[in-house]
């Protein structure tokens, strides 16, 4: 039997196996490629940084806290790979001292470099920190709200626990903090509620402070803010006067601009209240001849418990009508006056709650019964054009009474329009 040996045609037998070779890579690149991948908003983590907090120390973060981070590995490690698998981690023991410069190194949860990945790098690859003397602040808790409550109700007092807070962190920052702020949601309250506060720190202009590197002493309980609903209602304001108007003059009323107004408080508080009360003292018509005009801030005549809308000021326009004896003034009501011969192509335009005023002379016991809701009319005979007019007022008046002066008022006259027309403008306006 003929033997051969294994050395016989070497050279042949080496490229044989290194072609096999190169052609099993070709193969596998194919099948499963290398391929790189980029991964953002991966959070840098700090270790050892007791390093710096043992000497009584913080640390500011100069930098964004997250980076990104390109691995490169084969096509079927890749698809695996998820950013939560992924760790940043910043060591301080690494930190050049005159830079404040911390290199980044990047780990994958569960994977070895070289083996399951070729690479995975950090972009940038260091971050940059501060190092500074810790600061130090307490605040008192101040309540801010976003939302209106249901309608007919508002939010009284609102009262934060704790009323203090401490603050500690990086000194630069901590200086900056003026207040601290708790915010709440009250969209839609009717009652009393506790919520949960929201911590804003802000600096002296207004700004808010990113609190991303302050620490605080609240806990795990956080802010609770007590908030105070109140229910409304509408009541009249009810005025006295003081003192005598002059010889041959009387005291007629006193009214006001509003004359009710909205008030909040409990509602076993507000069952009680049928008006506000302003005493006499604020209102001295000693001696008047004519109309007493006084603006009034009914704010501290409101009973315990009661308060006013915010933002409202609480003033009203207040008129005490003084008028000589045997005359009387009445103000009508411009829509209220009868319109006659009104010509058919015309229609009367006027201002809405449009007044005139008129004055009567008489005996006082007639004034006082005079009755004029029907008597007040203005004859349009002569108008037949458009335009705007000043046109006399006809009063009917009894025996024993006159009118003072002419009284006029002035309306618009308008061409009328059919159904027709009407409709049309309508379509129009469309």
């Amino acid at each position: 039997m003929k033997k051969y040996r294994l050395t016989r045609n070497m050279g042949l037998k080496i490229m044989a196996f290194v072609f096999a070779a190169f052609l099993w890579l070709i193969v596998m690149n194919v099948d499963d490629p290398v391929d790189r991948k980029t991964y953002i908003n991966i959070p840098v983590v700090f270790a050892n940084d007791d390093i710096i907090s043992q000497d009584g120390n913080v640390y500011q973060v100069l930098d964004e806290q997250n980076v990104s981070v390109v691995v490169s590995a084969k096509v079927s490690v890749l698809k695996d790979i998820h950013s939560d698998d992924i760790v940043a981690t910043a060591d301080i023991k690494e930190m050049d001292t005159d830079t404040g410069l911390v290199p980044i190194k990047v780990t994958i949860n569960n994977l070895s470099a070289g083996d399951d990945y070729l690479s995975a790098e950090a972009l940038p690859r260091n971050i940059q920190i501060k190092v500074e003397k810790t600061g130090k602040k307490v605040l008192s808790l101040t309540v801010r709200r976003d939302g209106d409550p249901r309608d007919g109700y508002i939010v009284g007092e609102m009262t934060a626990s704790p009323e203090q807070i401490t603050i500690t962190g990086p000194e630069s920052i901590i200086e900056r903090v003026e207040t601290a702020v708790a915010w709440i949601d009250t969209e839609g309250i009717s009652r009393d509620s506790d919520k949960s506060g929201e911590l804003r720190l802000y600096d002296v202009y207004g700004n808010q402070v990113s609190s991303n590197q302050i620490y605080n002493n609240l806990g795990e309980e956080g802010i609770t803010v007590h908030v105070e609903v109140l229910q409304g209602k509408t009541v009249p304001v009810t005025f006295d006067v003081s003192g005598t108007p002059a010889e041959g003059y009387r005291y007629v009323e006193c009214t006001s601009e509003p004359a009710n107004v909205q008030v909040y408080g409990k509602s076993d508080v507000l069952q009680e209240l049928d008006s506000i009360e302003v005493p006499g003292s604020v209102l001295d018509i000693d001696g008047a001849t004519e109309n007493v005009v006084k603006n009034v801030d009914i704010t501290p005549y409101l009973p315990e418990g009661i308060m006013l809308e915010e933002g409202s000021t609480g003033t009203l326009s207040v008129t005490v009508v003084i008028e000589q004896e045997g005359t009387r003034t009445i103000d009508f009501l411009v829509s209220s006056i009868r319109i006659t011969n009104l010509a058919d192509d015309l229609q009367v335009s006027y201002q809405p709650d449009a007044e005139v005023s008129l004055q009567f002379r008489g005996q006082q016991a007639l004034l006082d019964v005079l009755d004029i809701s029907n008597a007040v009319s203005v004859n349009l005979k002569n108008y037949t054009q458009e335009g705007t007019f000043v046109i006399p007022v006809d009063i009917d008046v009894p025996d024993g009474i006159e009118i003072v002066g002419s009284p006029e008022i002035q309306i618009a006259l308008e061409k009328k329009q059919d159904a027709g027309e009407q409709g049309e403008s309508d379509e129009s306006a469309e």
